[in-house]
Protein backbone atom coordinates (compact mmCIF):
# COMPACT_ATOMS: atom_id res chain seq x y z
CA UNK A 1 0.00 0.00 0.00
CA UNK A 2 2.80 2.44 0.93
CA UNK A 3 4.52 1.62 -2.36
CA UNK A 4 1.38 2.43 -4.31
CA UNK A 5 0.91 5.72 -2.43
CA UNK A 6 4.51 6.69 -3.20
CA UNK A 7 4.00 5.83 -6.86
CA UNK A 8 0.76 7.78 -6.95
CA UNK A 9 2.24 10.87 -5.32
CA UNK A 10 5.56 10.93 -7.15
CA UNK A 11 5.09 9.28 -10.53
CA UNK A 12 1.50 10.23 -11.23
CA UNK A 13 1.62 13.71 -9.69
CA UNK A 14 2.68 15.28 -12.99
CA UNK A 15 -0.37 13.85 -14.76
CA UNK A 16 -2.67 14.89 -11.94
CA UNK A 17 -1.44 18.47 -11.65
CA UNK A 18 -1.32 18.94 -15.41
CA UNK A 19 -4.71 17.41 -16.17
CA UNK A 20 -7.33 20.00 -17.15
CA UNK A 21 -9.93 17.56 -15.78
CA UNK A 22 -8.51 17.74 -12.26
CA UNK A 23 -10.82 20.08 -10.36
CA UNK A 24 -8.30 20.30 -7.52
CA UNK A 25 -5.56 21.36 -9.92
CA UNK A 26 -5.18 24.82 -8.42
CA UNK A 27 -5.10 23.54 -4.82
CA UNK A 28 -1.37 23.03 -5.33
CA UNK A 29 -1.12 26.80 -5.65
CA UNK A 30 -1.99 26.99 -1.94
CA UNK A 31 1.60 25.98 -1.21
CA UNK A 32 3.49 27.36 -4.21
CA UNK A 33 3.68 30.72 -5.97
CA UNK A 34 3.33 29.90 -9.66
CA UNK A 35 6.68 30.12 -11.47
CA UNK A 36 7.61 32.36 -14.36
CA UNK A 37 7.50 31.60 -18.07
CA UNK A 38 10.51 33.07 -19.87
CA UNK A 39 11.65 33.36 -23.46
CA UNK A 40 15.00 31.88 -24.46
CA UNK A 41 16.80 35.14 -23.62
CA UNK A 42 15.29 35.49 -20.16
CA UNK A 43 12.50 37.92 -21.03
CA UNK A 44 9.49 37.39 -18.76
CA UNK A 45 6.41 36.20 -20.64
CA UNK A 46 4.30 35.38 -17.57
CA UNK A 47 4.80 35.94 -13.85
CA UNK A 48 2.85 36.04 -10.62
CA UNK A 49 2.89 39.30 -8.68
CA UNK A 50 2.17 39.11 -4.94
CA UNK A 51 0.64 42.13 -3.19
CA UNK A 52 1.32 43.02 0.45
CA UNK A 53 -1.93 41.36 1.49
CA UNK A 54 -0.88 38.14 -0.26
CA UNK A 55 -3.16 38.58 -3.27
CA UNK A 56 -1.64 36.99 -6.36
CA UNK A 57 -2.09 38.28 -9.89
CA UNK A 58 -0.82 36.54 -13.00
CA UNK A 59 0.75 39.10 -15.33
CA UNK A 60 1.60 38.85 -19.02
CA UNK A 61 4.00 41.73 -19.77
CA UNK A 62 3.71 41.37 -23.55
CA UNK A 63 -0.10 41.46 -23.46
CA UNK A 64 -1.53 39.99 -26.70
CA UNK A 65 1.74 39.09 -28.43
CA UNK A 66 2.17 35.60 -26.93
CA UNK A 67 -1.53 35.07 -26.20
CA UNK A 68 -2.11 31.67 -27.80
CA UNK A 69 1.25 29.99 -27.25
CA UNK A 70 1.81 31.09 -23.63
CA UNK A 71 -1.90 30.96 -22.83
CA UNK A 72 -3.77 32.02 -19.71
CA UNK A 73 -4.70 30.73 -16.24
CA UNK A 74 -8.19 32.20 -15.94
CA UNK A 75 -11.30 30.21 -16.92
CA UNK A 76 -9.18 27.07 -17.07
CA UNK A 77 -5.75 27.02 -18.64
CA UNK A 78 -4.36 27.07 -22.16
CA UNK A 79 -1.05 27.09 -24.00
CA UNK A 80 2.15 26.64 -22.03
CA UNK A 81 0.31 27.61 -18.85
CA UNK A 82 -1.53 24.31 -19.23
CA UNK A 83 1.29 22.22 -20.71
CA UNK A 84 3.79 23.26 -18.01
CA UNK A 85 1.37 23.45 -15.09
CA UNK A 86 3.26 20.73 -13.18
CA UNK A 87 6.61 22.49 -13.49
CA UNK A 88 5.20 25.91 -12.61
CA UNK A 89 3.53 24.54 -9.46
CA UNK A 90 6.56 22.48 -8.40
CA UNK A 91 9.19 24.09 -6.20
CA UNK A 92 12.79 22.96 -6.31
CA UNK A 93 13.86 25.78 -4.02
CA UNK A 94 16.75 25.00 -1.68
CA UNK A 95 15.78 22.76 1.25
CA UNK A 96 16.75 25.39 3.82
CA UNK A 97 14.56 27.97 2.09
CA UNK A 98 11.65 25.53 1.99
CA UNK A 99 12.08 24.75 5.68
CA UNK A 100 12.23 28.43 6.52
CA UNK A 101 9.07 29.11 4.53
CA UNK A 102 7.27 26.26 6.29
CA UNK A 103 8.02 27.76 9.70
CA UNK A 104 6.97 31.21 8.55
CA UNK A 105 3.85 29.87 6.84
CA UNK A 106 5.03 31.27 3.52
CA UNK A 107 4.64 29.81 0.08
CA UNK A 108 7.59 28.41 -1.83
CA UNK A 109 8.48 29.89 -5.20
CA UNK A 110 7.54 27.65 -8.12
CA UNK A 111 10.04 26.65 -10.78
CA UNK A 112 10.48 28.70 -13.93
CA UNK A 113 9.89 27.43 -17.45
CA UNK A 114 12.42 28.69 -20.00
CA UNK A 115 10.89 28.40 -23.45
CA UNK A 116 12.43 28.20 -26.92
CA UNK A 117 10.47 31.29 -27.94
CA UNK A 118 12.37 34.34 -29.18
CA UNK A 119 10.71 37.66 -28.33
CA UNK A 120 12.42 39.46 -31.21
CA UNK A 121 11.02 36.99 -33.76
CA UNK A 122 7.64 36.80 -32.03
CA UNK A 123 7.26 40.58 -32.11
CA UNK A 124 8.39 40.72 -35.74
CA UNK A 125 5.82 38.09 -36.74
CA UNK A 126 3.09 39.71 -34.65
CA UNK A 127 3.71 43.18 -36.07
CA UNK A 128 4.02 41.88 -39.64
CA UNK A 129 0.70 40.04 -39.41
CA UNK A 130 -0.92 43.30 -38.34
CA UNK A 131 -4.71 43.29 -38.34
CA UNK A 132 -4.94 40.24 -40.62
CA UNK A 133 -6.42 36.95 -39.51
CA UNK A 134 -3.92 34.14 -39.77
CA UNK A 135 -0.85 32.58 -38.19
CA UNK A 136 2.93 32.45 -38.28
CA UNK A 137 5.15 29.59 -37.07
CA UNK A 138 8.96 29.86 -36.95
CA UNK A 139 11.24 26.91 -36.14
CA UNK A 140 14.90 25.93 -35.99
CA UNK A 141 14.95 22.87 -38.28
CA UNK A 142 18.18 21.44 -36.87
CA UNK A 143 16.85 21.17 -33.30
CA UNK A 144 13.05 21.32 -33.49
CA UNK A 145 12.89 24.46 -31.34
CA UNK A 146 9.76 26.52 -31.93
CA UNK A 147 11.01 30.11 -32.00
CA UNK A 148 7.76 31.96 -32.65
CA UNK A 149 4.06 31.15 -32.87
CA UNK A 150 1.52 33.87 -33.57
CA UNK A 151 -2.21 33.55 -34.16
CA UNK A 152 -4.68 36.32 -34.97
CA UNK A 153 -7.20 37.53 -34.05
CA UNK A 154 -5.81 37.49 -30.53
CA UNK A 155 -6.68 38.52 -26.99
CA UNK A 156 -5.08 39.99 -23.88
CA UNK A 157 -4.44 37.16 -21.38
CA UNK A 158 -4.38 39.77 -18.61
CA UNK A 159 -8.12 40.39 -19.03
CA UNK A 160 -9.46 36.94 -19.92
CA UNK A 161 -11.67 36.75 -16.81
CA UNK A 162 -13.29 40.12 -17.46
CA UNK A 163 -13.83 39.45 -21.16
CA UNK A 164 -14.57 35.71 -21.06
CA UNK A 165 -18.13 35.85 -22.39
CA UNK A 166 -17.10 37.97 -25.34
CA UNK A 167 -14.01 35.85 -26.08
CA UNK A 168 -15.74 32.49 -25.78
CA UNK A 169 -18.63 33.47 -28.08
CA UNK A 170 -16.61 35.42 -30.65
CA UNK A 171 -17.58 34.71 -34.27
CA UNK A 172 -13.91 35.17 -35.16
CA UNK A 173 -12.90 32.22 -32.92
CA UNK A 174 -10.45 34.45 -31.06
CA UNK A 175 -9.39 31.69 -28.65
CA UNK A 176 -8.56 29.29 -31.49
CA UNK A 177 -4.83 28.90 -32.05
CA UNK A 178 -4.85 29.11 -35.84
CA UNK A 179 -1.19 28.04 -35.94
CA UNK A 180 -1.94 24.52 -34.70
CA UNK A 181 -5.74 24.24 -34.85
CA UNK A 182 -6.55 26.15 -38.03
CA UNK A 183 -7.44 24.00 -41.04
CA UNK A 184 -6.89 25.39 -44.52
CA UNK A 185 -6.57 24.27 -48.11
CA UNK A 186 -2.78 24.35 -48.57
CA UNK A 187 -2.91 25.96 -51.98
CA UNK A 188 0.32 25.78 -53.95
CA UNK A 189 2.44 24.98 -50.89
CA UNK A 190 1.10 21.45 -51.40
CA UNK A 191 2.94 21.33 -54.72
CA UNK A 192 5.96 20.35 -52.60
CA UNK A 193 4.14 17.12 -51.72
CA UNK A 194 3.07 16.63 -55.33
CA UNK A 195 6.63 17.20 -56.53
CA UNK A 196 7.94 14.62 -54.06
CA UNK A 197 5.42 12.04 -55.27
CA UNK A 198 6.22 12.77 -58.92
CA UNK A 199 9.93 12.34 -58.18
CA UNK A 200 9.24 8.98 -56.54
CA UNK A 201 7.16 7.74 -59.44
CA UNK A 202 9.48 9.01 -62.18
CA UNK A 203 13.23 8.41 -62.05
CA UNK A 204 13.68 10.82 -64.97
CA UNK A 205 11.71 13.61 -63.23
CA UNK A 206 14.38 16.21 -63.99
CA UNK A 207 13.72 15.83 -67.71
CA UNK A 208 10.02 16.73 -67.28
CA UNK A 209 8.78 19.34 -69.74
CA UNK A 210 5.34 20.85 -70.23
CA UNK A 211 3.92 23.61 -72.42
CA UNK A 212 1.70 25.87 -70.33
CA UNK A 213 -0.98 27.63 -72.35
CA UNK A 214 -2.63 29.13 -69.28
CA UNK A 215 -5.40 26.56 -68.89
CA UNK A 216 -6.05 22.82 -68.83
CA UNK A 217 -9.29 20.86 -69.01
CA UNK A 218 -10.70 17.62 -67.66
CA UNK A 219 -14.29 16.98 -68.65
CA UNK A 220 -16.24 20.09 -67.77
CA UNK A 221 -13.56 21.34 -65.36
CA UNK A 222 -11.11 24.00 -66.54
CA UNK A 223 -8.11 24.95 -64.41
CA UNK A 224 -6.28 28.23 -65.03
CA UNK A 225 -2.90 29.49 -63.96
CA UNK A 226 -3.22 32.17 -61.29
CA UNK A 227 -3.70 35.67 -62.64
CA UNK A 228 -4.18 34.41 -66.19
CA UNK A 229 -0.46 33.77 -66.66
CA UNK A 230 0.82 31.70 -69.59
CA UNK A 231 4.19 30.22 -68.66
CA UNK A 232 5.07 28.47 -71.92
CA UNK A 233 7.59 25.62 -71.86
CA UNK A 234 8.48 24.72 -68.27
CA UNK A 235 10.60 22.13 -66.48
CA UNK A 236 9.65 20.66 -63.10
CA UNK A 237 11.87 23.28 -61.43
CA UNK A 238 10.20 26.06 -63.42
CA UNK A 239 6.77 24.66 -62.61
CA UNK A 240 7.45 25.05 -58.89
CA UNK A 241 9.18 28.41 -59.31
CA UNK A 242 6.27 29.91 -61.27
CA UNK A 243 3.68 27.87 -59.34
CA UNK A 244 2.22 26.75 -62.66
CA UNK A 245 -1.25 25.32 -61.97
CA UNK A 246 -1.66 23.72 -65.37
CA UNK A 247 1.68 21.93 -65.16
CA UNK A 248 0.88 20.55 -61.72
CA UNK A 249 -2.61 19.58 -62.85
CA UNK A 250 -0.97 17.69 -65.70
CA UNK A 251 1.33 16.00 -63.20
CA UNK A 252 -1.57 15.25 -60.88
CA UNK A 253 -3.56 13.28 -63.41
CA UNK A 254 -0.53 11.06 -64.04
CA UNK A 255 0.01 10.12 -60.39
CA UNK A 256 -0.96 6.87 -58.70
CA UNK A 257 -3.59 7.87 -56.14
CA UNK A 258 -2.62 5.09 -53.72
CA UNK A 259 1.10 5.88 -53.59
CA UNK A 260 0.25 9.60 -53.55
CA UNK A 261 -1.72 8.98 -50.38
CA UNK A 262 1.14 6.92 -48.95
CA UNK A 263 3.54 9.81 -49.53
CA UNK A 264 1.13 12.29 -47.96
CA UNK A 265 0.78 10.04 -44.92
CA UNK A 266 4.55 9.69 -44.64
CA UNK A 267 4.47 13.48 -44.34
CA UNK A 268 1.97 13.06 -41.46
CA UNK A 269 -1.31 13.78 -43.24
CA UNK A 270 -4.11 11.79 -41.55
CA UNK A 271 -1.62 11.12 -38.71
CA UNK A 272 -0.90 12.38 -35.22
CA UNK A 273 1.48 15.32 -35.11
CA UNK A 274 4.25 15.79 -32.55
CA UNK A 275 2.76 18.66 -30.54
CA UNK A 276 2.22 19.47 -26.87
CA UNK A 277 -0.41 22.04 -27.83
CA UNK A 278 -3.89 21.11 -29.05
CA UNK A 279 -3.91 20.68 -32.83
CA UNK A 280 -6.11 19.64 -35.73
CA UNK A 281 -5.14 16.58 -37.75
CA UNK A 282 -4.45 17.37 -41.40
CA UNK A 283 -6.58 15.63 -44.02
CA UNK A 284 -5.65 13.99 -47.33
CA UNK A 285 -8.64 12.13 -48.75
CA UNK A 286 -7.81 11.42 -52.41
CA UNK A 287 -8.46 7.81 -53.48
CA UNK A 288 -8.14 5.81 -56.68
CA UNK A 289 -11.90 6.10 -57.21
CA UNK A 290 -11.78 9.90 -57.43
CA UNK A 291 -12.07 11.59 -60.81
CA UNK A 292 -9.18 12.88 -62.89
CA UNK A 293 -10.33 16.43 -62.15
CA UNK A 294 -10.14 15.73 -58.42
CA UNK A 295 -6.58 14.41 -58.81
CA UNK A 296 -5.67 17.55 -60.73
CA UNK A 297 -7.18 19.85 -58.10
CA UNK A 298 -5.47 17.94 -55.30
CA UNK A 299 -2.08 18.20 -57.03
CA UNK A 300 -2.24 22.00 -56.99
CA UNK A 301 -3.36 22.17 -53.36
CA UNK A 302 -7.09 22.61 -53.74
CA UNK A 303 -9.60 19.76 -53.55
CA UNK A 304 -10.41 18.40 -50.10
CA UNK A 305 -6.91 18.52 -48.60
CA UNK A 306 -6.70 20.42 -45.30
CA UNK A 307 -3.60 21.36 -43.32
CA UNK A 308 -2.49 23.60 -40.45
CA UNK A 309 0.31 26.19 -40.63
CA UNK A 310 2.14 24.21 -37.93
CA UNK A 311 2.06 21.04 -40.03
CA UNK A 312 3.44 22.89 -43.05
CA UNK A 313 6.25 24.18 -40.82
CA UNK A 314 7.07 20.57 -39.89
CA UNK A 315 7.24 19.47 -43.53
CA UNK A 316 9.42 22.46 -44.40
CA UNK A 317 11.68 21.70 -41.43
CA UNK A 318 12.23 18.17 -42.71
CA UNK A 319 13.14 19.49 -46.16
CA UNK A 320 15.58 21.97 -44.60
CA UNK A 321 17.10 19.31 -42.33
CA UNK A 322 18.00 16.70 -44.94
CA UNK A 323 14.67 14.86 -44.73
CA UNK A 324 14.70 14.42 -40.95
CA UNK A 325 12.04 16.03 -38.79
CA UNK A 326 13.39 16.84 -35.34
CA UNK A 327 10.87 16.55 -32.54
CA UNK A 328 9.43 20.05 -32.12
CA UNK A 329 9.48 21.52 -28.63
CA UNK A 330 8.60 24.71 -26.76
CA UNK A 331 10.23 24.15 -23.36
CA UNK A 332 14.01 24.46 -23.37
CA UNK A 333 14.56 23.99 -19.64
CA UNK A 334 13.10 24.22 -16.16
CA UNK A 335 15.00 26.17 -13.51
CA UNK A 336 14.47 26.82 -9.83
CA UNK A 337 14.21 30.32 -8.41
CA UNK A 338 18.01 30.49 -8.01
CA UNK A 339 18.49 29.79 -11.71
CA UNK A 340 19.74 26.22 -11.35
CA UNK A 341 18.66 23.91 -14.18
CA UNK A 342 16.29 21.18 -13.00
CA UNK A 343 15.40 19.76 -16.43
CA UNK A 344 16.85 20.34 -19.89
CA UNK A 345 15.30 19.32 -23.21
CA UNK A 346 17.69 17.64 -25.61
CA UNK A 347 16.96 17.80 -29.34
CA UNK A 348 15.91 14.42 -30.71
CA UNK A 349 14.94 12.98 -34.04
CA UNK A 350 11.22 12.46 -34.54
CA UNK A 351 11.07 10.79 -37.94
CA UNK A 352 12.58 10.73 -41.43
CA UNK A 353 9.88 12.16 -43.69
CA UNK A 354 11.93 11.66 -46.87
CA UNK A 355 15.44 10.75 -47.97
CA UNK A 356 18.28 13.26 -47.83
CA UNK A 357 18.48 13.15 -51.63
CA UNK A 358 14.77 13.98 -51.97
CA UNK A 359 15.08 16.81 -49.45
CA UNK A 360 18.08 18.28 -51.27
CA UNK A 361 16.20 18.19 -54.58
CA UNK A 362 13.13 19.88 -53.12
CA UNK A 363 15.27 22.53 -51.44
CA UNK A 364 16.99 23.22 -54.75
CA UNK A 365 13.64 23.64 -56.48
CA UNK A 366 12.53 25.95 -53.65
CA UNK A 367 15.52 28.21 -54.30
CA UNK A 368 14.16 28.72 -57.81
CA UNK A 369 11.01 30.20 -56.23
CA UNK A 370 13.10 32.93 -54.60
CA UNK A 371 15.64 33.27 -57.42
CA UNK A 372 13.25 33.96 -60.29
CA UNK A 373 9.81 32.76 -59.24
CA UNK A 374 6.86 33.90 -57.17
CA UNK A 375 8.92 34.85 -54.09
CA UNK A 376 11.75 36.73 -55.83
CA UNK A 377 11.35 39.53 -53.26
CA UNK A 378 13.44 37.27 -51.01
CA UNK A 379 16.33 37.27 -53.45
CA UNK A 380 19.34 39.55 -53.07
CA UNK A 381 19.20 39.78 -49.27
CA UNK A 382 22.06 39.47 -46.77
CA UNK A 383 20.79 35.91 -46.29
CA UNK A 384 19.76 33.23 -48.75
CA UNK A 385 16.21 31.95 -48.82
CA UNK A 386 14.13 29.21 -50.40
CA UNK A 387 10.40 28.68 -50.23
CA UNK A 388 7.02 28.03 -51.77
CA UNK A 389 4.16 30.45 -52.16
CA UNK A 390 0.52 29.47 -52.16
CA UNK A 391 -2.91 30.90 -52.86
CA UNK A 392 -5.75 28.83 -51.46
CA UNK A 393 -9.12 29.53 -53.04
CA UNK A 394 -11.70 30.20 -50.35
CA UNK A 395 -14.62 31.52 -52.40
CA UNK A 396 -15.47 32.78 -55.88
CA UNK A 397 -14.29 36.20 -54.70
CA UNK A 398 -10.53 36.26 -55.44
CA UNK A 399 -10.00 38.91 -52.77
CA UNK A 400 -10.98 36.28 -50.21
CA UNK A 401 -8.30 33.78 -51.24
CA UNK A 402 -5.91 32.76 -48.46
CA UNK A 403 -2.24 33.69 -48.77
CA UNK A 404 0.42 31.07 -47.92
CA UNK A 405 4.19 30.92 -47.72
CA UNK A 406 6.59 28.34 -46.35
CA UNK A 407 10.29 29.09 -46.41
CA UNK A 408 13.84 28.43 -45.32
CA UNK A 409 16.47 31.02 -44.34
CA UNK A 410 20.21 30.45 -44.85
CA UNK A 411 19.74 27.69 -47.40
CA UNK A 412 23.15 25.98 -47.19
CA UNK A 413 22.98 25.72 -43.40
CA UNK A 414 19.31 26.32 -42.55
CA UNK A 415 18.70 28.35 -39.40
CA UNK A 416 15.01 29.17 -39.71
CA UNK A 417 11.92 27.78 -41.34
CA UNK A 418 8.68 29.69 -41.47
CA UNK A 419 5.05 28.95 -42.26
CA UNK A 420 2.63 31.82 -42.86
CA UNK A 421 -1.10 31.85 -43.56
CA UNK A 422 -3.20 34.99 -44.04
CA UNK A 423 -6.93 34.56 -44.40
CA UNK A 424 -8.69 36.32 -47.27
CA UNK A 425 -5.56 38.15 -48.44
CA UNK A 426 -5.88 38.02 -52.26
CA UNK A 427 -2.77 36.18 -53.44
CA UNK A 428 0.48 34.95 -51.91
CA UNK A 429 2.44 38.23 -51.88
CA UNK A 430 1.31 39.26 -48.39
CA UNK A 431 2.49 36.01 -46.83
CA UNK A 432 5.90 36.31 -48.53
CA UNK A 433 6.29 39.86 -47.22
CA UNK A 434 5.53 38.71 -43.68
CA UNK A 435 8.17 35.99 -43.95
CA UNK A 436 10.66 38.56 -45.23
CA UNK A 437 10.05 40.81 -42.23
CA UNK A 438 10.67 37.91 -39.85
CA UNK A 439 13.84 36.85 -41.68
CA UNK A 440 15.01 40.47 -41.73
CA UNK A 441 14.48 40.74 -37.96
CA UNK A 442 16.66 37.68 -37.41
CA UNK A 443 19.49 38.79 -39.70
CA UNK A 444 19.46 42.54 -38.99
Amino acid sequence: MMGYISYFNVVKSRDIISSPYNKRQDSYADRVIRGKILDRNGNVLAQTNVAEDGTETREYPYNNIFAHVVGYTAQGKSGLESVSNFELLTSNAFFVDKLKNEFQDKKNQGDNVVTTLDTNLQEAAYDALGSNKGAVVVMDPSTGKILAMVSKPDFDPNTVSQNWNELSTSEDSVLLNRATQGQYAPGSTFKLVTTLEFMRENADFDSYSYNCTGSIESGDVTIHCYGGHVHGQVTLRDSLAYSCNTSFSNIGRSLNADTYKDTAQELLFNKKLPSVLPYSKSQFTLTSSDTEAERMMTAMGQGKTQVSPYHMALITSAIANGGTLMKPYLVDSVTNNAGNVIEKTKPEKYKDLMTSKEAAQLKDYMTAVTDYGTASVLGGQNYTAAGKTGTAEYSSDKEKDHSWFVGIANVDNPELVISVIIEQADGSAKAVNIAKKVFDAYYQ
